[in-house]
């Protein structure tokens, strides 16, 4: 749990929350363990999480072209969390990773009446825009 609260806190989304916001946050996340060049999700798969890579690195990809390498903590996945929708690349394990995952209804129910996890979002998303 201890381990969680500090990945969270390294986070552009989560990282300005309160410790017990976090608290509650980590108690609610499951750990994702994947091989290399195992699939997390598909390009078309309903977006219901977002993940957070707490150790190893990920290929976000469309096909055969390379959209983003993400490695230790950063987060994948929080457009569709937010939207669900579906996915709009796939991403593949590079190598032994370690990741986070948060569901949509958490998301959501931790959200309400947080603004601090409302503007960390917003400015991940920004950020991926320009």
């Amino acid at each position: 749990m201890i381990e969680r609260i500090f990945i969270l806190k390294r986070t552009k989304i989560f990282g300005e929350l309160p410790h017990d916001v976090l608290g509650s946050l980590a108690a609610h996340m499951e750990e994702v363990r994947l091989e290399p060049d195992e699939v997390l999700y598909k390009r078309g798969d309903l977006g219901r999480s977002l993940f957070i890579v707490v150790d190893g690195r990920v290929r976000v990809h469309v096909e055969d072209e390379t959209v983003a390498e993400l490695g230790p903590d950063q987060i994948l996945g929080e457009v569709t969390a937010l939207t669900s929708e579906v996915r709009r690349e796939t991403v593949t394990a590079e190598e032994e990773t370690r990741l986070l995952r948060l569901d949509q209804d958490v998301l959501y129910e931790l959200m309400a009446g947080r603004p601090a996890m409302s503007r960390g979002i917003i400015k991940v998303l920004v950020e991926r825009l320009t």
